[in-house]
This record gives structure tokens, C-alpha cells and sequence, in this order.
């Protein structure tokens, strides 16, 4: 049985978008394929809340290889996105222009497929963030009410 999710989120439009894609590579450094936030719908800084989306399109780069004929969106991408998620967060929060790196993921877990014509809704809620130097944050990804996907995000900023 999936877990709870990690806040409230029956009053997000997930069709309204409150930070564009560009907006986002105004602070995270990610460009052409591996830019794969297409927006958030939900962002709270006191609250340390968000919610971002990924519009996952038939055109992608990992389509065509990922299984063909029956294309998935790849776990590895699921937790990318994840990640660029929480930094765009803990860029914002901390004020900091450094960079924001993997440091370490836990407790993932892959629940149901994701699909070309999908939006993927990633929802994160920070854990933990230690001066300049650590972030720890929970996130989940939603099709529709489904949960696809869980994890724990480490960043380190470097």
C-alpha cells in the first residue's frame, strides 16, 4: 500500500502554473534534454512545499530507446526530476548561487508506469536543510491520484 501523501494537495491546480520553465532554468542549471521540469503548480517557502510537473511527450529523447514500442518513462528520469525539483527549491530558499548536487538518494521506490501523454506531478516536502551545505527532502510522483513513484532526495551544495 502506497504511503500518505506527503501534504494536502486538494486545493493545487495542477493545471496552473506559478513558475514557468524558464523561470526554473533562470536558477538551475540544466538545458536541452536534461532540463525536465516543465513548471510548478505549487510553491511554499514557509511550509517548505512544493509541487512541480513534467509533461511527458512522445518526442522525448529516451522514447524512442525505452522500450520500443512501448515507451516508459525511465525511473533514473523520475528521481532526475525529483532532484532538479528540490534544488530549484533549496536555490531559492537558502539564496545561494552555488550548485546543488546528488548527494545521495533513499528509499525509492517505482509503483506504476509512466507514459508518454502523462504529466507527471512531483510532490516534495523539505526534510531537512543545514545551512549551505546538506538538503533532505521527501518526494513522491503522482499520475492522476496514483502514486508512481517515492523517494528521499539528498542534495549537497557544492
Amino acid at each position: 500500500m502506497p504511503p500518505q501523501p506527503l501534504f494536502d494537495t486538494s486545493a493545487i491546480d495542477p493545471t496552473k502554473t506559478i513558475v514557468t520553465r524558464e523561470q526554473i532554468r533562470q536558477v538551475n542549471p540544466h538545458r536541452y534534454e536534461f532540463s525536465l521540469l516543465d513548471g510548478f503548480c505549487h510553491f511554499d517557502l514557509q511550509a517548505q512545499e512544493m509541487m512541480a510537473f513534467v509533461d511527458i511527450r512522445d518526442d522525448a529523447f529516451w522514447v524512442r530507446g525505452h522500450i520500443p514500442g512501448r515507451p516508459l518513462f525511465p525511473g533514473v528520469l523520475m528521481i532526475e526530476s525529483a532532484a532538479q525539483m528540490i534544488s530549484y527549491f533549496v536555490k531559492v530558499y537558502t539564496k545561494t548561487p552555488d550548485f546543488v548536487g546528488f548527494g545521495g538518494v533513499d528509499g525509492v521506490k517505482f509503483r506504476s508506469q509512466v507514459v508518454p501523454g502523462d504529466r507527471l506531478l512531483l510532490v516534495g516536502k523539505m526534510k531537512e536543510i543545514r545551512g549551505n551545505r546538506r538538503a533532505v527532502a521527501l518526494t513522491q510522483g503522482y499520475v492522476g491520484e496514483r502514486m508512481v513513484y517515492e523517494g528521499t532526495i539528498i542534495g549537497v551544495i557544492l
